[in-house]
């Protein structure tokens, strides 16, 4: 499999606290990676790095290195704003734009990046409901708001918002932790399908959903990362006794 994403020594904080302790880590084009570990490990610190959303934060700061198809992500050269479009993001918390309509909630990272037409763009919102599974079930609802429609359905949008700009890296923090099994389960399909065409981060709390989505897992714990590699060797047969104490329930 082929590199897409390589971390090295990687540390990031804010202000004094340092959250993110000397992470070195690769993710593959075309696979799913988990990042598991307790709360507080810095799962989401390391994924908000990946995508130059850290340093939003005025306090924040980070070391070490981040290269995107071996480009510096850090370097004077990238644009953070370009970053971002290469690398979507999807949160806990679904959160379309609730002011706007299903179909605009769709098409607003496509009008940021200069696209008025409309035919054109009505191609593209129906292309990227249907990736996200939801163009069935929403195809005839596009001018109601996007909060109008269910918590997992939220999320599927969230996604097609996301995949609309083409990026080339979807990073998910907690995706289905705010949905029902159902939900879940609709996210995890779509995860496994997203892969064929994407490189996919999913931080996870859930141990068994890791297992049941991800080729590849990391283990954080204290903002080191424990232990990485491919997902049944971490889950039967894991090298450090900290991830089998985390992975067996006999942590803490």
């Amino acid at each position: 499999m082929k590199e897409k994403m390589k971390v090295s020594d990687l540390a990031a904080g804010f202000g004094k606290k340092k959250v993110l302790d000397g992470i070195s880590i690769s993710f593959k084009e075309n696979a799913v990676t988990a990042i598991i570990g307790p709360s507080g490990c810095g799962k989401s610190t390391l994924i908000r790095c990946l995508n130059r959303m850290h340093e939003v934060n005025p306090e924040a700061w980070i070391t070490g290195q981040i290269l995107l198809d071996a480009e510096d992500m850090n370097g004077s050269s990238m644009d953070p704003v370009s970053v971002r479009r290469r690398i979507g993001m999807v949160f806990q918390k679904p959160n379309p734009f609730p002011t706007m309509s299903i179909f605009d909630n769709v098409a607003s990272g496509l009008r940021l990046n200069g696209m008025r037409d409309h035919k054109v763009l009505a191609t593209k919102v129906e292309e990227n409901l249907k990736k996200a599974w939801l163009w069935e079930e929403l195809g005839d609802r596009m001018q109601e708001s996007g909060a109008s429609i269910s918590g997992g359905q939220q999320q599927r949008l969230c996604i097609a918002r996301a995949l609309a700009v083409e990026p080339e890296v979807i990073l998910m923090d907690e995706p289905c932790s705010a949905l029902d099994p159902i939900a879940t389960a609709k996210i995890e399909e779509l995860i496994a399908q997203l892969k064929d065409t994407y490189t996919v981060i999913v931080v996870t709390h859930n141990m068994q959903q890791a297992a049941r989505i991800s080729d590849f897992t990391g283990f954080m714990y204290l903002g080191r990362l424990i232990e990485f590699g491919q997902t049944r060797e971490i889950f039967q047969t894991p090298h450090n006794e900290l991830t089998e104490r985390y992975i067996s329930g006999k942590f803490g």
